[in-house]
């Protein structure tokens, strides 16, 4: 998301030599000693993997694109007076104010029949009465990447925030069911566990890069599925780093300019190590250039609380702070121009019982410099409850130490209540994700389809059957190379195939023509 790098050009002087014939025949006179034109200075060389970086990526794009995955998202029917528009369902608004990403196909609406977002042209149903489809549907595309053999993924809270249901594609095109194993909603970060069979393949994976040794102009890659376009790569620098873009209190975004846009949402931004750095999670409204990720540093002192307990417990001491400038520095008579200015104690809390005061002015934290109140903040949210902090202040114009034991961040933010909804229990011959009816000779002759057949009336967002390509309005007339007769046919095919097994179907189409699908039965 950030700037370009331009080759600097070093000019060549081109001296010019003047040949005459000396009509005297006398021997030339040497030309008057000068004094050496100054050479213009030699461009500074670029560290070795930077100059291999602009001539090309290819190499590391081969070795860590296996492991990024594409995420698919149902989210159910809205409810009355719940916004569709929100890529998360749950009560209350995001933390993250506007949708960071739209995670729609094409930037349209969860509702948009169209892929490319525009109103849904009114198209005449081929059959005499209306099918029995069920209440729209909302759904998310986003991306995310495998961190770990055992199928552990990472992505973006908002993308799966009250999912039914999950699919993760992987890169080689297998098709996997995964849950939410945790989720932070005021870091946007989520883990993911796929349901693996037993006999699965290897899964690749790449590993979390310390995000600090990122500088300010360094290579960075994104790879993930923006607008549904699989796998697509960017490349671009580190625009800057700790951007507080006022997405939750504990901002701290590397902001880039390698392109991302909807759909990029969970997925992975590389080092030129192949190292992943952060989880591409923002864009900046009406703006090219501009988009923000998850630093890798802070997501990995959320991983073991994600994976264990599922959520993350805050450390907090309980008081209110802004940042110290030149300016107040002055007014409170204090020798520093950076810190966290206390403005406001909350009684029976840490910082209570520790004896902070408004206008202490903190400056470290257990030896660690605070040069802002965002800084203390995340710094303090990071402990765990019951710990010790120490902290170096000012107050008074006198330096001293005060020591807290931190207590736990109360949900300020409301959202610990906003359970993720139980998805609704199917029959088995559901899970495909396909409605079928018996073919209706009356609508044979008319669409010239055959007569006999399971006729295809439903096929749900980001199923096996979406996967499959199959389509309403296709007939199947085949089903693991038996005849179909009617729907009940391809039912029992589907129940007799084992969990991750694919049953071949042939369908016919409007008009006549007849092609081949490959449906795959899910694990559970």
């Amino acid at each position: 998301m950030t700037g370009r790098v331009r080759g600097v050009t070093v000019g060549v002087l081109l001296g010019l030599v003047a040949c005459r014939r000396d009509t005297d025949a006398q021997p030339p006179v040497p030309a008057p000693e000068t004094q050496p034109s100054a050479k213009p200075a030699p461009a500074p060389a670029l560290p070795p993997g930077r100059a291999v970086a602009l001539a090309s990526v290819a190499p590391l794009v081969a070795s860590v694109s296996p492991a990024v995955v594409n995420v698919e998202v149902r989210l159910g029917a809205p409810t009355p007076g719940e916004s569709g528009a929100m890529p998360w369902g749950g009560e209350g608004p995001s933390p993250f104010g506007a949708p960071p990403f739209d995670d729609m196909p094409f930037g349209g609406s969860p509702f948009d029949d169209t892929p490319f977002g525009g109103a849904p042209e009114e198209m005449p149903s081929p059959f005499e009465a209306p099918l029995p489809f069920a209440p729209p549907v909302r759904e998310g595309i986003g991306s995310g990447f495998i961190i770990d053999a055992k199928g552990l993924v990472l992505t973006n809270h908002h993308l799966v925030e009250g999912a039914e249901e999950i699919q993760v594609q992987l890169a080689d095109g297998r098709d996997l069911e995964a849950r939410v194993l945790g989720t932070d909603a005021l870091t946007d970060v989520a883990v993911l566990q796929l349901e693996l069979p037993d006999n699965a393949k290897p899964l690749p994976v790449v590993r979390l890069g310390d995000s600090d040794a990122l500088r300010v102009g360094d290579w960075v890659l994104a790879i993930g599925n923006p607008y549904g376009l699989t796998s697509s790569t960017s490349l671009g620098i580190l625009s800057a780093k700790e951007r507080d873009i006022e997405a939750g209190p504990f901002d701290d975004f590397l902001q880039t300019d390698a392109p991302i846009n909807p759909g990029n949402s969970g997925g992975p931004l590389f080092n030129m190590k192949g190292e992943v750095v952060g989880i591409n999670t923002a864009i900046a409204d009406g703006s090219s250039g501009i988009g923000f990720a998850v630093p890798s540093n802070l997501i990995q002192s959320l991983l073991p609380q994600l994976k264990e307990q599922g959520t993350v417990t805050r450390g907090w001491l309980g008081l209110l702070v802004q940042d110290m400038t030149p300016d107040l520095g002055e007014a409170l008579g204090v020798p520093v121009q950076e810190g966290a200015v206390v403005t406001d104690v909350t009684a029976e809390t840490a910082a209570a019982r520790a004896g902070l005061r408004p206008d202490d002015v903190i400056v470290a934290a257990d030896g660690q410099p605070i040069d802002s109140a965002g800084e203390l903040t995340r710094l303090v949210a990071m402990k765990a409850p019951g710990s010790e902090l120490t902290l170096a202040l000012y107050r008074d114009a006198k330096k001293r130490d005060v020591k807290a034991t931190l207590g736990k961040r109360p949900d300020l933010e409301g959202v610990a209540s906003r359970k993720p909804p139980e998805g609704p229990q199917r029959p088995a011959e559901h899970r495909v994700g396909l409605s079928l009816m018996d073919m209706d000779p009356r609508l044979a002759e008319s669409q010239e389809l055959p007569k006999s057949g399971a006729l295809v009336t439903e096929v749900a967002p980001a199923s096996m059957a979406e996967h499959a390509g199959l389509l309403p309005g296709m007939v199947v007339v085949e089903a693991a190379n038996q005849p179909v007769r009617g729907a009940r046919d391809v039912v029992q095919a589907l129940r007799k195939a084992k969990p991750g097994e694919s049953v071949l179907l042939r369908v016919a189409l409007p008009g006549g023509a007849r092609e081949l699908r490959a449906l795959t039965v899910p694990e559970k």
